[in-house]
Formats: structure tokens, sequence, C-alpha cells
């Protein structure tokens, strides 16, 4: 039988790259589309003669199809967390998603995985939040049968959430909090969502679905932080700090070239990022999530 072929849109990013190793690890052939491909077998530790890196943009139409003929699945990634130019929310998590998909679709892909985020809303007043949602309604109109993924805050090694809390507890005696501490958010192991990919690619009974990731515990973000200090070792002590203060730390952040913290990570962070109990997650896809505790006492002790 001929080994299926996925193309992966935004497979070198944090959860991109992830993506791909999964897709490897299953039998699959990855075609990794980006617009600066190169050699980065070194990612997954050895050479893939199942692994192609392609050059494509998500905004041009010729572009996705070149870089989607002949495959049957494909996975769309592609996240931004800070407009510039451009490259906007909109033009991204909407346009270049529905292209993505209509030209799925025009290509007869059998299967397509858009990734989203717990949260998204089509109605929120938040521009980041209702354009992810705008989204998802756009690629099931285009592909009715896509597979969405709503991953919860993902943390890892090298992530944009665990890490840089984990460097600030150990540099400030006093943490300043996202306002009182009370958000609520189930932090999700970022290979279990690559994992969830890959399986929602393989299970025919997938189609048209909405997965919700998230991890093993819901967290207040107080406990969070307290939970993070106690594995490492930490005396922090925890102050509240007002989301309006937050929005202004982060609009002068966005200022530079590799931003800290971003305005959209503050609205997430000002409303409850769970998994429902109504929709399937990662038990339906047969995946047992990694507890937040485990995964951290690896990155501190650096296995």
């Amino acid at each position: 039988m001929s080994v299926r072929s996925v193309t992966v849109f935004g497979g070198t990013g944090f959860l991109g790259r992830r993506i791909v190793g999964h897709l490897l690890a299953h039998g699959f052939s990855v075609r990794t589309a980006s617009r600066h491909p190169g050699p980065d077998w070194k990612l997954f530790g050895r050479d893939d003669l199942h692994r192609q890196s392609v050059e494509a943009d998500i905004h041009n139409e010729r572009s996705v199809a070149q870089a989607i003929a002949g495959a049957y699945g494909v996975v769309n990634a592609v996240s931004l967390y800070v407009e510039r130019g451009n490259e906007t929310f909109n033009s991204v998590h909407v346009e270049a998603a529905k292209c993505v998909a209509a030209q799925a679709r025009g290509a007869g892909v059998e299967r397509l995985v858009h990734i989203s985020g717990i949260g998204a809303d089509a109605a929120a007043q938040s521009l980041y939040i209702r354009k992810r949602g705008e989204g998802e309604l756009a690629v099931r109109a285009a592909f009715p049968n896509s597979v969405l993924i709503r991953p919860a805050v993902m943390f890892g090694p090298d992530d944009a959430f665990l890490t840089p809390v984990l460097n600030l507890l150990r540099r400030l005696p006093v943490y300043p909090m996202f306002g009182g501490g009370l958000t609520r958010l189930q932090p999700v192991y970022v290979e279990d969502v690559a994992e969830a990919v890959a399986a929602a690619l393989q299970c025919a009974d997938t189609d048209a679905a909405t997965f919700e990731c998230g991890g093993p515990r819901i967290y207040t973000y107080a406990d969070f932080l307290r939970t993070v200090t106690r594995e490492a070792g930490l005396k922090s002590i925890l102050i509240p700090f007002p989301f309006a203060a937050w929005h202004a730390l982060a609009w002068m952040s966005e200022r530079l070239p590799k931003p800290s913290i971003t305005r959209n990570q503050i609205e997430l962070m000002q409303i409850d990022t769970i998994s429902s109990l109504e929709r399937p997650g990662l038990a339906e896809l047969g995946i047992s999530p990694h507890a937040v505790e485990e995964i951290l006492r690896e990155m501190l002790t650096g296995r």
C-alpha cells in the first residue's frame, strides 16, 4: 500500500513541527509548507525520506494549490499572535484559512485538520478571538467535513507559556498575576495535541468533528503559578495586577521584534479556556494527556 501524504502548513512552528514528527511516526509522508523551507531534519533526530519541505505562501491560491497537489490530507497549523502590516488576524485566521480549505476541497483532499483554539468565538469582542471563530466558520463552509482541533493553552519545551512563567518566577521575588488569578485554564501538552492531529487524520469517524483538547487538570491561574513554584522549589509572592495594566505592557511589548507578551494573550487570560464536556477531546482520540507537573519535572531536569 502506498504511503499517504499530508501537507502541513505552519509545520515549522511550535505545534507544527511536533505534528510533523507525529505524522512521520504514524507512517505518513509529510510535506512541510512554509515561506522559507529548508533542511531541518535535526528537529526529528533523524533523516527521513518521507519528509519534504516546500515553499508556499498561504495568501496565494496558486502557491497553496501546488503545496497540496496529490496530498491525502492537509493540516493548517498557521497562527498569528501580533498583527504587522498585511499580516492581520483576518488575513491569516480567516482569509488564508479559507483559501487552504477551498484549495484542499478542490484538489480532492480526503482529510483536512484545522487548528484553532478553545474559546474561539465569531461573536467575541476581542478581535483575535473573533477572527479565530470566523476562521472556523470559513473553513467549515469551504470544506464541510473538516476536523477542528481546539487546544487549550499549550505547554512544553521552548513554549511561550510555561517557560516564560518559570523564568519570571525564578527572577522575581514578587510575581504580578493576571488580574486576581481567578481565570480558569486547562494547560495541554503540545505533544498530546500533535498526537491528536495524527489520530484525527487516521480515524474515519472524525469527519466534521470539533475536538477540544485540554490537559488532565483545571487550574485557576493562581493555582497554576503555585504549582510551578512548588515543583521548581521556588518561593514567590503572588500579587494581583490589573488587566488594564497588562494591556499597556503588552502594547509596548508588541513594538519589539520578539514580544514577550501580546494583547491577545492578555485577552485569552481574561476568559476561562477549558474544554467543554459536550465536545469530544483527547480521550475520544485514545490519548491520555500528560500533566503539567510531569512535563515540568522533565524540563527542570533537562530530560
